[in-house]
């Protein structure tokens, strides 16, 4: 197994990930057990609002899976996990409202959310080819010629992935702003209840910061690895 110093790097990140995963989950997990006075289900709420915003070509579906709520821009659904879906919590509240919140982005043409979605196929090659590329050039070739063109081409697909993650953070924390604004002016959280689901809310945005944070690690790794290692030649 190949292993550089630089990868040490990553350490800080992994745990600023996995904390961030714990922290939205036990938020998530306190405001599932508190249940919102209006009583209306997370499938409920999402309709309410886009009805209320005059959208109705959007569906509102169930979707298996833990923490799996989603909004489709594709297909024109949300999609909501079946805890969220027929949930009456104050955490499933917030979850629907988030993924309505991206319903908006979409009806407005929302740029950031247009230009994540326009990443997405260059985020799924770099992760994929990035690191092959790159360490099949520092292994074949001590960087030089074509391989040092492979270590480029590498890098440069690989920061992509960065460069998502970074675009992600303003769509995110946006279609939050907008779900905690409409499930006050809709009445569908009262007084103290919206507290709780911004407490949710913070702590999911949380994950993308870390997500972005760690990403950036990754990156300053390989160029570490790339441009400062004992091994290079000239």
């Amino acid at each position: 197994m190949f292993f550089h110093p630089s990868m040490l790097l990553l350490l800080p990140g992994m745990l600023l990930v996995w904390w961030a995963q714990q922290r939205v989950q036990g938020t998530y997990d306190k405001y599932s057990q508190v249940q919102s006075s209006m009583g209306m289900t997370g499938a409920e709420v999402a309709e309410a609002i886009l009805k209320r915003m005059g959208v109705s070509h959007i569906t509102v579906e169930p979707v298996a899976g833990v923490l799996s709520d989603h909004y489709d821009p594709s297909a024109k659904a949300v999609r909501l996990s079946e805890v969220v879906y027929g949930s009456t919590s104050l955490a499933a509240a917030a979850v629907a409202a988030h993924e309505c919140g991206h319903v908006l982005q979409d009806v407005e043409g929302y740029q950031a959310m247009n230009l994540r979605s326009a990443l997405v196929p260059a985020v799924n090659i770099g992760a994929q080819f990035g690191p092959m590329l790159i360490m099949g050039g520092m292994m074949f070739g001590a960087l030089k010629g074509i391989s040092l063109l492979f270590v480029y081409v590498g890098l440069i697909l690989f920061a992509s992935s960065l460069v998502f993650h970074l675009v992600t953070l303003p769509v995110e924390f946006d279609a939050s702003a907008r779900a905690l604004r409409m499930i006050d002016e809709f009445g569908i959280l009262q007084g103290e209840e919206n507290r709780g689901a911004k407490k949710v809310l913070n702590a999911a945005a949380f994950t993308y910061v870390a997500t972005a944070l760690y990403s950036l690690l990754q990156v300053m790794q390989y160029i570490i690895m790339i441009f400062f290692s004992g091994d290079r030649r000239n």
